[in-house]
C-alpha cells in the first residue's frame, strides 16, 4: 500500500524546494539531463512524487543521489519550477532521514540551531585550546610547546572516531532504506566484488563528467582531492610528527607540498563557489540554502587560517602563528563535526554509496532472473 502525505510539499521547502507546484509535468527536464536513463529517470518523476506526497517512495528511492546538479533541466523548464534545486532540497531531506540523531533536520531547517551550533563549537575549541595550551614562547616558534602533540593527537583521534560513527551509522540507515527487499539474497562475495564501484566514485565523482558544464568536475576534484590530501597528511603527522614539532622541515619537505597543494585547491575552489553563489549567473548558483553558505564559510576560513598559520611560521612569527592556530582549530571542529556527518560534506559519502547500493540491486535482479531462467530449464527438462 502507497503512503500519501498531503503536507510533504509543505515540508520540503524548508530543504530549499519553493517551486515545485508550477511544474506540470511536461518532461523536459529528464529529456535534457544527461544522467537520466530508462532505468533511473528523474527529476520529473521526482517532481511528481512531491506533488503527490509519496514520500515513503522517496526515502527508498537512490535516484535524488544519481543527479549531480549539471543545470541543464533549471535552463530549460518552461515553469521555471526548478527541478536541480528541487533534487538538490530532496538530498538535504534524504540526510535528515538517515541522521538516526535528528540534529541533521534542525540544521536544515532552522537558523537558530545552525548559528548557535557552529558558535558553540568555535568558542567551545577556543576555549579548550587556550585552557589547555602550553607555554607561549616568544623568541621563536615552538607550536608542539604551545599545542602538545600528546594532547592534539589522541584528541584528533577521538574526535574523528567520533565522526566516523556517525557518519557510517548513517549510511547504514540508508543501506536499509535503499536496499530493503533486494539485500536479503546477496552473497558477502558480491558486496566484495562491487566495492571498486565505491571506491573509484568517491575518489574521481566520475558521473560528474557526463555533464554539459565539464568546468564543474574540475572545482568539485579540487576539493575533493585537497580535502583527501589533507586527511591523509593528517593522519601521517600523527605518526611522524613532521608539522606539530618545534623544528619544522624545510619548504621543499613532500608534506609540505602537498599542503600546499590542498590549501590552494580547496581555496581557489571554494572563493570561486562563494562569487558564483554572489553573482548568481550560473543556475546552481542562483538559489543557496542557508547550509550551503554555512559550508563556504566554514571551509574558506577553516583553509584560509591553516595557511595563514603555515605563513607565519615560515616567517618566524610566534605570537601570530599560536593564535591562527587557535583559530584554525576553531574554524575545523564545527566544519568537521557539523558538515561530515550532519550536512554539505556527508553527501561526499552518500553519493558513492548510493551507486555502490544501486550496482548491488543490479547484481541482486541479475541472480534472480539467473535462478528463474535454472528453474524454467528444469521444469522443461
Amino acid at each position: 500500500m502507497i503512503k500519501v502525505n498531503p503536507h510533504f510539499a509543505k515540508k520540503l521547502q524548508k530543504f530549499g524546494a519553493k517551486t515545485v507546484s508550477q511544474c506540470f509535468s511536461c518532461g523536459t527536464c529528464t529529456a535534457v539531463c544527461s544522467l537520466a536513463t530508462d532505468e533511473q529517470q528523474f527529476p520529473r518523476k521526482f517532481m511528481r512524487y512531491v506533488q503527490l506526497g509519496l514520500e515513503d517512495k522517496i526515502k527508498h528511492s537512490v535516484e535524488p543521489w544519481l543527479c549531480y546538479y549539471c543545470g541543464d533541466c533549471q535552463k530549460n523548464c518552461p515553469r521555471k519550477a526548478d527541478p536541480g534545486e528541487l533534487m538538490m532540497a530532496l538530498r538535504r531531506y534524504l540526510t535528515s532521514v538517515y541522521d538516526w540523531t535528528g540534529l541533521s533536520r534542525k540544521l536544515y531547517t532552522s537558523m537558530a540551531w545552525k548559528v548557535l551550533s557552529v558558535g558553540l563549537l568555535f568558542f567551545a575549541t577556543l576555549a579548550v585550546v587556550y585552557s589547555f595550551s602550553g607555554e607561549m614562547v616568544t623568541e621563536r616558534v615552538e607550536l608542539e610547546t604551545f599545542a602538545p602533540a600528546h594532547i592534539v593527537h589522541p584528541v584528533g583521534y577521538v574526535f574523528g572516531a567520533v565522526l566516523a560513527f556517525l557518519l557510517l551509522s548513517n549510511v547504514y540507515r540508508m543501506y536499509r532504506l535503499v536496499m530493503g527487499p533486494y539485500a536479503a539474497g546477496i552473497p558477502l562475495s558480491v558486496y566484495i566484488q562491487e566495492l571498486g564501484t565505491l571506491i573509484v566514485h568517491f575518489a574521481t565523482q566520475a558521473r560528474m563528467r557526463l555533464c554539459t558544464n565539464k568546468s564543474r568536475w574540475l572545482r568539485h576534484f579540487l576539493i575533493m582531492s585537497g580535502y583527501f590530501v589533507a586527511f591523509m597528511l593528517v593522519n601521517i603527522d600523527v605518526v611522524t610528527r613532521w608539522s606539530l614539532t618545534n623544528e619544522p622541515p624545510m619548504w621543499w619537505h613532500p608534506g609540505k607540498l602537498l599542503w600546499s597543494y590542498a590549501s590552494i585547491a580547496m581555496l581557489y575552489a571554494t572563493t570561486e563557489a562563494i562569487i558564483g553563489r554572489l553573482s548568481k549567473k550560473e543556475p546552481i548558483h542562483q538559489y543557496s540554502h542557508s547550509t550551503d553558505w554555512m559550508f563556504l564559510i566554514l571551509l574558506w576560513f577553516t583553509v584560509f587560517t591553516g595557511l595563514l598559520m603555515r605563513i607565519f611560521m615560515e616567517l618566524g612569527m610566534p605570537l601570530p602563528t599560536y593564535h591562527t592556530f587557535a583559530l584554525h582549530l576553531a574554524f575545523t571542529v564545527p566544519l568537521l563535526g557539523l558538515e561530515v556527518p550532519f550536512t554539505k560534506w556527508s553527501h561526499l559519502a552518500y553519493r558513492p554509496f548510493a551507486l555502490y547500493f544501486l550496482r548491488l540491486r543490479e547484481r541482486a535482479l541479475e541472480m534472480q532472473r539467473s535462478k528463474g531462467e535454472i528453474s524454467q530449464v528444469g521444469v522443461s527438462g
